[in-house]
């Protein structure tokens, strides 16, 4: 990746996005984190997270420094990124029931309410959001995507590691990035 563009991780929570930034470390792309957000049971290897990336519809002054880097943001925020930037973005995707349970037992850990709104409903929600969020990228010049499943990941690390070498045009360190892929916190299974 060359020191204009940024790189960007993201999919809903809880998809893979953290697996999938500690790949691309271990690959040698440099990240932009804070470590404000802690590793904790649901994350035990840690987030990942830049928490300025949740202001980008306020605070759009860290993007300079993210030039050459791979920030992690939630699909929800991408269309806040400005035009005047080239990004290549990895989105992951995760099977919606493994999702689901996955975001239920997050929250019921942090004593938030897990049934407001019905797993199906929430897969509705989700799911229509993805195709907004696909349909947008697919329109927007200054994006290159590409697509992976953690569930993919999960089964075959090494070729998809060698997918996002493609993908970076770079020389990562696959066989380093196939390595980090840990299926014991695969808790949530489809």
């Amino acid at each position: 990746m060359d020191q204009e563009t940024i790189g960007i991780v993201s999919g809903l929570p809880r998809s893979g996005t953290s697996m999938m930034m500690r790949m691309l470390q271990a690959g040698g792309l440099e990240l932009l984190t804070d470590d404000v957000r802690t590793a904790d049971r649901d994350n035990p290897r840690g987030y990942y997270e830049f928490e300025r990336v949740k202001q980008i519809e306020h605070d759009r002054s860290w993007l300079d420094e993210a030039r050459g880097k791979v920030v992690k943001m939630i699909s929800q925020l991408l269309h806040g990124l400005p035009k005047d930037y080239r990004y290549k973005v990895v989105f992951m995707r995760r099977e919606m029931d493994e999702l689901l349970a996955s975001q239920r037992k997050m929250l019921g850990r942090r004593g938030q309410p897990v049934d407001r709104i019905t797993d199906p409903r929430m897969a509705e929600l989700f799911r229509n959001h993805l195709e907004r969020v696909e349909a947008w990228l697919d329109r927007q010049p200054h994006f290159d995507v590409i697509y992976i499943s953690y569930n993919r990941v999960l089964a075959g690390p090494l070729e998809q590691a060698k997918m996002i070498d493609g993908f970076f045009a770079e020389d990562l360190d696959v066989p380093a990035m196939a390595n980090v892929v840990d299926r014991s916190l695969y808790r949530q299974r489809g």
